[in-house]
C-alpha cells in the first residue's frame, strides 16, 4: 500500500485531535515521517534518460560577499573546481536586536558549514555560533553543532549555552498575564551532546549526554525583590523541595531520527521526524532531581513553484514530562528549543508548564532573481498542560505572528541572515536576528 503525504498529513490531524497526549504526539511524528519514507522507497527510479518532471531548484548566485568584492572592485571569483566541496563555507554578520527578554543587544554571529565526505553521499554539517551583549546586563554565548561523518556514518549534534542572563517568570500555563511576571537574574549552562549511529539511510538512533545548570538565581531590582518570595519560581522550587538559589539536572537520552530533507541549513522538501526519551538522575553530576521527558519534533517541506522560490515549511513539535519533577526553569518553555527559535512573538519562557505542544507554518519566498534577498511570513501556536490550575493541552492557545527578511551570506551553503518581527497576545512583540533558517 503507497501513502501519499496528503495521507499522512490527515492520519496525524486526526491523531492529535483524539488523543492530546504525549503518546499520540509521538505516534503522529514517527508515522507521517515513516509513512512518506515508504512512499519514497515505493516510487521507482526514472530510467536512464527519462525525464523526472521536476526542474531543477533555482541555486542562488549572488551573495552578500559578492557585492563586498564588487564594491572593491576585485574580480569575481574562479569557477567552483571538483574540489570546491572540501573548502569551509563561512558565513558571518555583526548582530542588533530587540526583546523583551533582553532589551537592545549587539554582538557576532556566524556559520560554518563544511562537507566531510562527497556531497552525493555525505550530508552538509553546519555549527552556528552567537556572542550578544544587552543593555539589561546580560551576556549569552551559544555553540549549536549539526555534523556528519563520511558517507553519514554518524551524526553529531550540541546545543551548548553560556548565558549570564535575566528572564521575567510569568508563571504555568498560557493563562498567565504580562502584569504578574516577576524578573530574575541567573547564570544558565547548558552541555547537551548527542551521537548517532545510521541504520539505514536517513534513519539514526542516538545516545545523548545532558547538564542544565541555573546558579545565582535571584532577582533582578527591587521590583522582584519585593514580590520574590510569592513569585511562580519560589512557590514551585519551595512546594517540590528545591533550593530557589541553584537548580540542576543532568542524565542521558535515548534517540530515534529519520531525517531526509535536501539540506539541514535551507531545506526546501523532504521530512524530519525526531523523538527524545530523556531520564534525568539525581545525585548525578549534582542534578536535584529524577524525572523523565518525552519530546517529539516533525517538519516537512512544500515547494509552491517548480524552481522552489516559493515554498511552504510546518513544524510540530512537543515536549511532555512524564515521571518526576523538574526544577522549574527546566519544565518545557517557550524558545528553549535547539536554536531558540519557536514562539516567535513572545520573549523565551513566556509560557511554560509540565507539557507544551507548538506548531508553526512559514511561507518563504525568494524575492530576487539572484537569490540575494526573501522574505518570509509565520504563524504560530502552544498549548501547555499545567497541574497547578488543572490547565490541560488545547484548552487554550497562545498564537504569535510576523514577517522577516533574508539576506543571502553564503550562497554555496545557501546561509541566510534572518531578521524577523513577530507580535503575540497582550501587545507582546519581538525583534530577531539570526544566521540560518528557524526550522
Amino acid at each position: 500500500m503507497i501513502w501519499t503525504r496528503e495521507k499522512a498529513t490527515r492520519r496525524c490531524a486526526r491523531r492529535l485531535a483524539t488523543h492530546p497526549l504525549a503518546a499520540a504526539a509521538l505516534a503522529c511524528a514517527l508515522g507521517a515521517a515513516g509513512m512518506a519514507a515508504a512512499a519514497q522507497a515505493q516510487e521507482p527510479p526514472p530510467a536512464s534518460g527519462e525525464s523526472t518532471g521536476v526542474s531543477v531548484v533555482a541555486e542562488p548566485t549572488t551573495d552578500v560577499f559578492d557585492l563586498i568584492r564588487e564594491w572593491r572592485g576585485k574580480p569575481p571569483p574562479p569557477p567552483p573546481g571538483p574540489d570546491d566541496y572540501k573548502k569551509l563555507m563561512a558565513a558571518g554578520s555583526p548582530v542588533v536586536s530587540y526583546s523583551p527578554t533582553s532589551g537592545f543587544g549587539v554582538g557576532l554571529a556566524g556559520n560554518v558549514a563544511f562537507y566531510e565526505g562527497f556531497p552525493t553521499t555525505t550530508s552538509i554539517s553546519s555549527m552556528v555560533a552567537s556572542l550578544t551583549a544587552t543593555s539589561k546586563s546580560q551576556l549569552l554565548l551559544s555553540a549549536k553543532l549539526n555534523a556528519f561523518t563520511l558517507n553519514n556514518r554518524w551524526r553529531i549534534e550540541g546545543d551548548n549555552r553560556l548565558y549570564w542572563t535575566s528572564q521575567k517568570t510569568y508563571g504555568l500555563g498560557t493563562g498567565t498575564a504580562e502584569a504578574d511576571a516577576v524578573d530574575q537574574k541567573y547564570d544558565f549552562f547548558r552541555f547537551y551532546e548527542t551521537v548517532y549511529r545510521q541504520l539505514h539511510g536517513p534513519v539514526y538512533l542516538g545516545a545523548e549526554f545532558l547538564y542544565s545548570n541555573h546558579t545565582d538565581v535571584k532577582p533582578n531590582d527591587d521590583a522582584a525583590t519585593a514580590a520574590w518570595a510569592e513569585s511562580p519560581y519560589v512557590r514551585y522550587s519551595e512546594a517540590h523541595g528545591f533550593d530557589p538559589g541553584q537548580q540542576t539536572s543532568a542524565g542521558f537520552g535515548l534517540h530515534a531520527l529519520f531525517d531526509n530533507r535536501d539540506s539541514l541549513i535551507n531545506p526546501s522538501r523532504g521530512w524530519y521526524a525526531h523523538a527524545a526519551y530523556r531520564m534525568f538522575v539525581q545525585g548525578f553530576l549534582g542534578g536535584d532531581s529524577s524525572w523523565q521527558q518525552l519530546s517529539c519534533d516533525t517538519r516537512t517541506y512544500l515547494r509552491l513553484s517548480r524552481d522552489a522560490r516559493h515554498k511552504l515549511a510546518f513544524w510540530l513539535s512537543g515536549d511532555f514530562v512524564t515521571g518526576g519533577v523538574p526544577p522549574y526553569l527546566d519544565l518545557p518553555a517557550t524558545g528553549m528549543d535547539l536554536y531558540a527559535r519557536s514562539g516567535r512573538g513572545y520573549p523565551q519562557g513566556r509560557f511554560r508548564g509540565e507539557s507544551l505542544l507548538y506548531g508553526e507554518a512559514e511561507y518563504r519566498w525568494t524575492l530576487s532573481g539572484n537569490g540575494l534577498l526573501g522574505m518570509v511570513a509565520f504563524l504560530n501556536t502552544e498549548t501547555l498542560r499545567n497541574k497547578e490550575t488543572g490547565e490541560k493541552l488545547f484548552d487554550s492557545f497562545a498564537t504569535g505572528a510576523g514577517v522577516g527578511l533574508r539576506v543571502m551570506l553564503n550562497k554555496r551553503s545557501k546561509t541566510n541572515l534572518c531578521f524577523d518581527v513577530g507580535r503575540g497576545k497582550e501587545g507582546s512583540k519581538g525583534v530577531y536576528f539570526a544566521v540560518q533558517e528557524a526550522f
